[in-house]
């Protein structure tokens, strides 16, 4: 079977990791970006300088033509897509009362009907061959919740159930579906909050540290292994024991 990877945001951050990770075990990778192309680009050039096989796609993963046509593309040009790691997302702190209903909109676009367009778009195929991998991006405060960050919350928390109905559902055609709690990972996403917030959240984390993008990529590659073969449904947190 082809391993060919979709990484949604792979631009930087856990994406660019994730992309990194795959590559480095042979997957072909699509690159996918929006506003990050640059930073794709030279994470493509890198990973073909290793003799890595990949491509950057770019598309808004809230428009359902756009990235359904990436997708596409994608298959097309590289082969049929066996993995696709929904990892496209957004985040703000405020308070519930100041979200307006436009954030709450585009929030839900981004972080949950971009994967559910991305799923759609390489099920398909992977019907068709009865065989695939899917693996969804969340949050320990899609399990938890969080204060101030209700909104981001409920995304992760959509895209929990997301993973456990869809992954019943597909089971028998073949296709895993897996999903990855990040906790406080060390990205530009967090370093927005300021040193002191991040040190404050170190300290909130048993292990003492905050994770890294590597640590995510390694948990994204584990469900990406046939080795999991008979893993589904599942929702692994990587968070330094934060929410133990």
């Amino acid at each position: 079977m082809e391993k060919n990877a979709f990484v949604t945001g792979g631009g930087r951050g856990i994406g660019a990791a994730v992309a990194r990770r795959l590559s480095r075990e042979g997957w072909t990778v699509a690159i996918h970006c929006h506003r990050s192309r640059d930073a794709a680009q030279a994470l493509c050039r890198e990973l073909r300088g290793e003799g890595g096989r990949c491509a950057v796609y770019s598309a808004d993963v809230s428009d359902r033509e756009a990235i359904t046509a990436a997708i596409q593309k994608a298959g097309e040009e590289l082969g049929p897509i066996s993995l696709l790691v929904n990892n496209a997302g957004i985040a703000r702190q405020e308070m519930f009362q100041d979200v307006t209903p436009e954030f709450w909109r585009k929030i839900f676009a981004v972080n949950v009907d971009g994967p559910f367009y991305a799923c759609q778009a390489v099920l398909p195929h992977m019907l068709h061959v009865k065989h695939g991998c899917i693996v969804n991006l969340s949050s320990i405060w899609g399990l938890r919740g969080a204060s101030c960050e209700v909104a981001y919350a409920a995304t992760k928390a959509a895209v929990i159930g997301l993973t456990r109905s869809l992954a019943a559902e597909l089971a028998p055609s073949g296709i895993r579906v897996n999903c990855v709690a990040p906790g406080v990972v060390a990205t530009d996403m967090v370093r927005q909050l300021g040193e002191e917030t991040m040190a404050e959240l170190a300290e909130e984390t048993p292990m003492g540290c905050l994770g890294t993008p590597e640590d995510i990529a390694q948990a994204v590659a584990f469900f990406a292994d046939d080795r999991s073969g008979f893993i589904t449904g599942q929702v692994l947190t990587a968070d330094g024991g934060f929410i133990l």
